[in-house]
């Protein structure tokens, strides 16, 4: 953080300013494997906390409900240009507050209350927001959900096409919050043509990938693309949606004025500002590192005899099944946190155990790869946590390994912190 505000924070409120210092020593000291989390830029950072802040916006660019918008209408249109440049789309809206609210942008552009809905299981790697019973949208909407194979733990395409045929959903949706193999968004526009759907392809996860070309883009493919701004694109908190200039209206009339009023335009620059910097040949090459790390990581862990759903990654994203390694995914996850690596415990698919105590650990590579880590270090992170994980009590040995975190981090200085 910028030592001016440092200051003034500390002046006001000396004890959020303390956990923010806490925090950025945390986030700066420790191994960061939360697959949905990265290192934003200290221009990310600035713009985000800049006196934009202070306007509010109900509106779009050149159609707005509060005068004084004449650098606001700039400011978010160089937003929507990036967008549409850097994705190849026809249309980019970048007012959803973060990719929930995105998703549900899109159940209010295209269905009603009781229409159904067709998305990947929670327990399979989907996302809450395509139709799990315990969201809104598995409450007014009629869902219906497909999994993965149990052999392979990967989505059967013409088992999707056959519930699909059953079904007729009016929307289907690609894409999750802990898949680990590229997604095959043709297979899954096909399907949706076929039984006359929306097809929308939830890309929070990968759309950092998939703008370095890491990862195969469904613009080209799906009638709205959803997803987050933050995870692999590396900005600020937030969402953004992109869709065919056929579903233009549907979705920016579902954004605003259907689910929000004005837009935070403080995160807008920051979107815009991260979209700058993906479009560079050096977000590039650190993309298609962020994938090189993940296998690299993977491959170490099988070696120590981490059982792995699918088998490995193909993209920033590890699932581990610890069943074979005798500990529960929540003991694992707190007793790595205590060893200065930080993950999330998480359900793998067919998990006997509830999804508070599960089965498995998500992995994620985006945040080493940002502070420079690559394939040498994905080792010694996988044997650290393989120490950790067989002796998940050992208290000791956890500050040990804590001990050897830091040193390591200290070589590799996190983006927008201070050294």
């Amino acid at each position: 953080m910028h030592p001016a505000l440092t200051k003034t924070i500390a002046d006001v409120d000396p004890e959020i300013a303390e956990l923010i210092t806490s925090e950025e020593k945390r986030q700066r000291d420790s191994i960061r494997l939360i697959a949905s989390e990265n290192y934003v830029s200290g221009a990310v950072l600035a713009a985000t906390g800049s006196v934009l802040t202070n306007k509010y916006s109900e509106g779009y660019p050149g159609k707005r409900y509060y005068e004084g918008q004449k650098y606001i209408d700039q400011i978010e249109q160089l937003c929507i240009d990036r967008a549409k440049k850097l994705f190849g789309a026809d249309h980019a809206n970048v007012q959803p507050y973060s990719g929930s609210p995105a998703n549900l942008a899109v159940y209010f552009a295209f269905l009603k209350p009781g229409d159904t809905v067709m998305g990947m299981a929670l327990p399979s790697g989907g996302h809450l927001t395509h139709g799990w019973n315990v969201s809104i949208t598995g409450s007014y909407f009629k869902s219906v959900q497909y999994g993965v194979r149990k052999d392979t733990h990967r989505v059967d395409l013409d088992e999707v096409r056959e519930l699909a045929r059953k079904e007729k959903p009016k929307l289907l949706w690609a894409g999750g919050t802990a898949i680990p193999r590229t997604i095959e968004f043709a297979a899954y526009a096909d399907i949706a043509k076929e039984v006359g759907a929306i097809f929308a392809a939830d890309i929070a996860h990968i759309a950092g990938l998939v703008a370095a070309g890491a990862h195969p883009s469904p613009v080209p493919l799906a009638d709205v693309v959803s997803t987050t701004t933050h995870k692999t694109l590396r900005g600020p908190r937030g969402g953004m949606l992109m869709c065919t200039a056929a579903q233009q209206k549907a979705i920016d009339r579902a954004v605003f004025p259907g689910l929000q009023g004005g837009p935070h335009n403080h995160t807008t620059a920051g979107i815009a500002v991260a979209l700058k910097e993906a479009a560079t040949e050096t977000f590039k090459t650190y993309a298609h590192q962020i994938v090189t790390n993940a296998k690299a990581l993977a491959a170490a862990l099988v070696e120590r005899g981490f059982a792995l759903v699918t088998g490995g990654t193909d993209n920033h994203l590890i699932l581990a099944d610890l069943t074979t390694k005798n500990v529960s995914g929540k003991i694992a996850a707190k007793a790595l946190d205590a060893a200065g690596i930080e993950l999330n415990y998480n359900s793998v698919p067919f998990d006997p155990r509830k999804p508070f105590d599960p089965s498995g650990i998500r992995i994620g590579t985006p945040s080493v790869t940002s502070r420079g880590m690559r394939e040498p270090e994905m080792k010694q992170i996988a044997a650290w946590m393989d120490q950790v994980v067989s002796a998940p009590s050992d208290a000791t040995l956890h500050a040990k390994i804590a001990g050897e975190v830091r040193e390591l981090c200290a070589k590799f200085p996190a983006p927008g912190l201070l050294v």
